[in-house]
């Protein structure tokens, strides 16, 4: 299994699959590789997808240290380094989306084209979710817990499979590390200075990352566009897949 190595040593699994142009699928918070599993094909058969587990996570070191969206930005970038590609396009989801700002506004060089999912620019500007959602999510009692995350990620039409709530071998640590390193992303400053043609998709009813941030970060990323999908929650990309996955091969294919 390959893994790259980040500038203070860590060792950084990633896959590649498929063929065509490169494509790297950025996963959100406290969530590994498996993220994509489900979507992943829809891509490699048009590019050579390129997947990491975070820091922290799946078959990843996971040191105990200050996380950041900027350190898994260069983790990134490291990743794209060891595999020998240059320039990608970049696909970011949740978290992963936050990671991806930093990677297109610090390396323009290395994307091609930019998508940027269920995402916020961060910081103060950023429409935070409701103190009820917030709530919902601390829950003492794990499946109840589990239960309100299922509900902001998919609508009650979905059956599965769930990929996308959270990896269950992260150490606890991690995980806080992770839910910090999120919390603290803050782009708004640099989003001007990106310069790759950007998509901007986020589900009409995500109240976990609220709607709202969407037409922010469109606004301050020139030329960028700006797709809703009616009726997704913040698993767009897996539970609306017929429509999503489409979307954004035809973007990256123009």
């Amino acid at each position: 299994m390959p893994h790259a190595r980040a500038a203070d040593g860590t060792r950084l699994f990633y896959s590649v699959e498929g063929a065509g142009p490169p494509l790297l699928l950025i996963a959100g918070q406290a969530n590994s590789s498996r993220w994509w599993s489900q979507v992943r094909p829809d891509f490699s058969a048009h590019f050579t997808t390129i997947t990491t587990d975070h820091r922290g996570t799946g078959s990843s070191d996971k040191p105990d240290v200050p996380y950041s969206t900027r350190m898994f930005a260069e983790d990134c970038v490291a990743v794209l380094a060891d595999a020998g590609i240059d320039r990608a396009h970049v696909y970011g989801t949740s978290m992963g989306g936050r990671i991806a700002q930093w990677i297109a506004a610090s390396h323009p060089g290395h994307v091609d084209r930019l998508v940027l999912g269920c995402t916020s620019p961060g910081g103060p500007h950023a429409i935070e979710r409701s103190a009820e959602v917030r709530k919902s999510l601390a829950q003492v009692d794990a499946m109840k817990a589990r239960r309100a995350l299922e509900a902001l990620m998919y609508t009650p039409a979905y059956k599965g499979p769930y990929n996308t709530l959270g990896d269950p071998q992260m150490p606890p640590y991690a995980r806080k590390r992770h839910l910090f390193a999120s919390g603290e992303h803050d782009a708004w400053d640099v989003l001007p200075s990106i310069t790759a043609p950007t998509l901007v998709v986020h589900g009409t009813d995500d109240i976990f990352n609220p709607t709202a941030n969407a037409p922010l970060i469109t606004s301050r990323i020139p030329g960028a566009q700006m797709h809703l999908i009616e009726g997704a929650r913040h698993g767009y990309f897996e539970e609306f897949r017929a429509e999503a996955s489409p979307l954004v091969v035809d973007f990256l294919s123009p």
